[in-house]
């Protein structure tokens, strides 16, 4: 485990779990059998593909007394009586029966006994459709890797792939490494790191002292321009275990549109819509600040090609412009302040860490987190960014299970006390897929913020086209440049952030 994955580890509290997901919803072949069982067929092609991954059956070895990360070992066979449920919604659910039921899964902690995932097999929709909650905790991978390892659960076609009758016994033993063993891999891996930090210490600081300085002169972009607090909102409160969570798909080719129009990246896009639906959320529930409010976005430091499920991403600031009620003058502002966040991270990417010695790391970091949720600082202290907002590149061809395609596929991430919504973006197909993860005590009514994000895309699909000021080079994703060509079709938004309703459900 990697210095960053295990600091999810232990920021982890009951109210505060650090473990991200994604809602996929299934829709069933038109030609398949009715006499077959859907929801059993998907679980009976989950099963061997889950058990024969080395990523699903790795679980946790903790280090006595906890003084340092723990270890990942093959834990075998997954108990899959814990990591599965089969839930069946109220007869004909609606799509606020889905959002409700994953709510609730999204609030409970993993157990650190098994291996840190679970899913679920949610059934019961009117549409016939199946919803599949895959939840996994952030210390084994993040949000690039993640939709990476969504390939060794999907087929590419519609024809699924064999499952091996034997797939039981390919799974070999789960490992059983004494003390001995541990405490050697990880005296080893902190030796390693320790010589690492000292080899790039000199180069790190002399690029440090180098940034400070072109910033005393005005000649760093970046730096500064996002640094300092946000304002007090509504969204920044310690919170409690309760989550909330509304899905909403808008259309890739309309966002790129948009960015063509404007000369702005498919990121830039997705920054002003979010913008544009906190001013009006923030304006129904009262008050929205004069202060523009500021997001945290994590930038990808992963090199092409890397498929590790290990955290390689950093975090950084990007100013929303929610002061700015012209959207035109808001998407500007937006671009500014993302390029010149993303020129700050190029620019000090050799020095920013993702690995360092883990040892005392659980009892402080532990520590701290227990005790900031405790004191309710967040209360007081101004916030340093108001949400978090993350934009993942997807697959651009569907992704199917037991004949059934993906329609489409949903993020939900972590909120935290004094930043109680969470903003993810997957793009697959010709799809933005957002998932709003909120804390309730943040924002009671998640559906409300999603309407207000499907009002800002109309706001923005509606600017006539002119080119925002020039800036550090647009880049939206891994090796992706900024939209040039014009999109085939600017197609309207299709969303669904109806109230969440009550629901029941049975497990097996």
């Amino acid at each position: 485990m990697s210095g960053l994955d295990g600091v999810f580890l232990h920021l982890e509290t009951s109210a505060t779990p650090m473990h991200v997901a994604a809602l996929y919803l299934i829709e069933p072949a038109a030609d398949r059998d009715r006499d077959v069982d859907f929801a059993g067929e998907i679980e009976r092609q989950l099963l061997p593909r889950l058990a024969l991954a080395p990523f699903f059956r790795a679980r946790l070895a903790p280090m006595p007394l906890q003084f340092a990360n723990p270890v990942w070992i093959d834990g075998g066979l997954p108990e899959f009586s814990y990591h599965l449920r089969h839930i069946v919604l109220p007869a004909a659910a609606s799509f606020a029966d889905l959002e409700a039921c994953v709510s609730g899964l999204h609030s409970t902690p993993l157990d650190r006994r098994y291996p840190l995932w679970e899913v679920a097999i949610i059934e019961g929709l009117a549409s016939g459709e199946i919803g599949l909650y895959l939840k996994i905790h952030h210390a084994a991978l993040d949000g690039v890797s993640g939709m990476a390892l969504a390939g060794t659960l999907f087929d590419a076609t519609a024809e699924p792939a064999e499952v091996p009758a034997d797939w039981r016994q390919q799974v070999g033993e789960a490992e059983d490494p004494g003390l001995g063993q541990r405490l050697g891999a990880i005296f080893r891996h902190t030796a390693a790191q320790y010589l690492k930090l000292a080899r790039h210490l000199p180069a790190g600081l002399q690029l440090l002292t180098g940034m400070v300085r072109s910033a005393g002169q005005g000649r760093a972009p970046g730096m500064g321009q996002n640094l300092s607090f946000g304002p007090k909102t509504p969204l920044n409160v310690p919170i409690g275990a309760g989550r909330g969570f509304a899905a909403l798909s808008l259309s890739l080719a309309g966002v790129k549109e948009i960015a063509r129009r404007h000369e702005a990246t498919v990121n830039d896009v997705v920054l002003a819509l979010c913008s544009g639906a906190l001013r009006r959320y923030l304006q129904a529930q009262g008050g929205l600040p004069r202060k523009s409010l500021i997001a945290t976005m994590p930038v990808s430091l992963r090199a092409e090609g890397n498929t590790e499920t290990t955290i390689q991403a950093t975090l950084t600031l990007v100013r929303l412009a929610t002061h700015l009620a012209d959207p035109l003058r808001r998407l500007h502002a937006v671009h500014a302040a993302a390029g010149a966040a993303k020129a700050l991270t190029r620019r000090a990417q050799s020095i920013i860490p993702t690995d360092f010695p883990s040892l005392g790391i659980p009892w402080v970091v532990g520590g701290l987190a227990a005790l900031y949720g405790r004191s309710g600082v967040a209360k007081v202290l101004p916030p340093l960014a108001n949400l978090a907002i993350s934009n993942v590149p997807g697959p651009r061809q569907p992704l199917y299970i037991a004949g059934g395609r993906i329609r489409a596929c949903w993020p939900l991430s972590i909120v935290e006390h004094g930043l109680g919504l969470n903003i993810t973006v997957f793009s697959y197909c010709d799809s933005l897929d957002f998932g709003l993860t909120v804390a309730r005590d943040a924002v009671p009514d998640v559906a409300v913020l999603a309407q207000a994000l499907t009002a800002a895309y109309a706001e923005l699909e509606q600017l006539p086209a002119t080119a925002v000021a020039d800036g550090p080079a647009k880049m939206h994703g891994p090796g992706e440049s900024v939209v040039r060509k014009p999109a085939a079709e600017a197609s309207t938004a299709r969303a669904r952030a109806a109230r969440p309703a009550a629901h029941k459900k049975t497990s097996t």
